[in-house]
């Protein structure tokens, strides 16, 4: 590992432990030359998966993609950046714990979409609009639908 502060690359592990989603390993770092600290995250290799999109392609698995996406329909909304990495490790989690090789754009996008639906109703519903390339105000009322139904059965 080189230093990101002098390029050295002798350093030496100054504290290590898991990281909430359970992927990853923090390490804080010292360099021996400068004395500068620094951390570093190893993520576990898992298999790559392929996401087969609409047109037959196969792309990786991308968590970095999931994150944008979801900071995109989350945007304005009060929602920290750290529910949106434990979305993201949860469907990470999910992806890799049901498919094996492959997963169709499809299911992932309605993985994200349960996920996102536990975290935020407007960032669902923004997420649905792009996903499901809504045509008019009659397709929100209708992905709506169910969130209306269920809100008029609930007490106050």
């Amino acid at each position: 590992m080189k230093c990101p502060f002098c390029r050295m690359d002798n350093d030496r592990v100054i504290d290590s432990r898991a990281c909430q989603d359970g992927f990853a390993i923090r390490r804080r770092r010292q360099c021996l030359k400068c004395k500068r600290r620094y951390t570093t995250y190893e993520r576990i290799e898992e298999s790559a998966i392929k996401v087969v999109k609409k047109d037959g392609s196969r792309v990786p698995f991308s968590r970095d993609k999931i994150k944008c996406g979801l900071e995109r329909a989350c945007w304005k909304r009060p929602i920290s950046d750290r529910d949106i990495d434990r979305t993201v490790s949860g469907i990470e989690n999910d992806v890799y714990s049901s498919f094996e090789s492959e997963i169709d754009s499809r299911r992932l996008g309605e993985l994200v979409m349960d996920h996102l639906r536990e975290l935020d109703e407007v960032a669902f519903v923004r997420f649905a609009s792009v996903y499901r390339q809504f045509a008019d105000a009659g397709d929100f009322v209708d992905e709506l639908r169910p969130f209306l139904s269920k809100t008029r059965q609930t007490p106050r």
